[in-house]
């Protein structure tokens, strides 16, 4: 009897990994980028973040020879509404961020991105019928506590918290039912609302409240804004692809991690008891979460190894 061949790694998830750290650790860096738009009320950078992204990307998309399936996606209007949505998703996290960065509360952008994973598994539970385990519901549950505590603690809503958490969660869960790769799929986004964009450029251009051509280092950082935001949208887009939902969640620990640091080292932001209590429920969470998917990982390897000899 011939000896069984271990199974061979799946490399479709292994390049959605690859795109997932790629895309996470960028993310992490962005404090520091957007740090230098001091001055720039935070709606008049995400303006310029969605213009000079659909412009990069127009180019990219040109020079790769990839409009067919832009042209398709847009030769059926009736299919474009989840791809909208995850535009205007997408958009408002931009902004809310953007704001968070500009005011100093980058621990609170940090805790709304530690709070996505389990928004995640929510989000997995209740619209893709994903089971959830009772460790993670464990999680869920001190998500939500966390939350509460905040609230009680500093006697108001975390609103930066659960806007970033609840908008690129549900992003997340839409982009992975949009049926378009991850370069075509992100440029048809930021197209859609690539009109608003001009509109609001122009009328910030008539009433002479534009930064754009203000000074030349504005001016490249506005532009700058576009490259830096498509690159690891387009990484994103292409592990949400080939990865289950959760799969994104476990990877994005390392996004809000580096923030946190630099929340702490580099912009010296006062950390109080309430948060710092927010944070070691949410790091539980994580920590239950993280275990019950390493303990479910063994298993989902056995049944696919016993899947293919069949």
């Amino acid at each position: 009897m011939a000896a069984s061949t271990p199974p061979t790694p799946d490399r479709h998830a292994i390049k959605g990994v690859g795109y997932g750290l790629t895309a996470y650790l960028m993310w992490g860096c962005f404090p520091l980028f957007f740090a230098l738009f001091e001055g720039i009320p935070s709606w008049e950078v995400l303006i310029h973040r969605v213009l000079w992204s659909c412009v990069f990307l127009a180019g990219l998309i040109t020079l790769l020879q990839r409009w067919r399936p832009v042209i398709t996606a847009l030769s059926q209007p009736q299919r474009l509404g989840r791809v909208l949505a995850c535009a205007l998703l997408i958009g408002l996290n931009w902004g809310i961020y953007i704001y968070a960065v500009e005011s100093r509360q980058v621990f609170q952008a940090s805790l709304g991105y530690f709070l996505t994973p389990l928004v995640n598994v929510a989000l997995g539970m209740l619209v893709l019928r994903e089971r959830m385990t009772w460790l993670q519901g464990v999680a869920v549950g001190l998500a939500t506590l966390a939350i509460a505590i905040q609230l009680i603690g500093l006697d108001q809503l975390p609103w930066i918290t659960l806007t970033l958490a609840l908008s690129f969660g549900t992003y997340g869960l839409l982009r992975k039912q949009v049926p378009l790769d991850g370069l075509s799929g992100l440029f048809v986004e930021t197209l859609l609302i690539f009109p608003l964009a001009l509109l609001a450029i122009g009328w910030l251009t008539s009433s002479a409240d534009s930064h754009f051509l203000e000074a030349p280092r504005t001016t490249l950082l506005l532009i700058a804004s576009g490259i830096i935001t498509a690159l690891p949208l387009m990484a994103f887009a292409g592990a949400a692809r080939r990865l289950r939902l959760a799969t994104l969640g476990f990877l994005m620990y390392l996004n809000p991690t580096i923030q946190f640091m630099i929340a702490l080292l580099v912009f010296h932001e006062p950390l109080s008891n309430a948060q710092l209590g927010t944070f070691v429920l949410i790091w539980i969470g994580l920590g239950l979460y993280s275990w019950s998917a390493w303990q479910g990982r063994p298993r989902d390897t056995v049944r696919k190894a016993q899947d293919k000899t069949t």
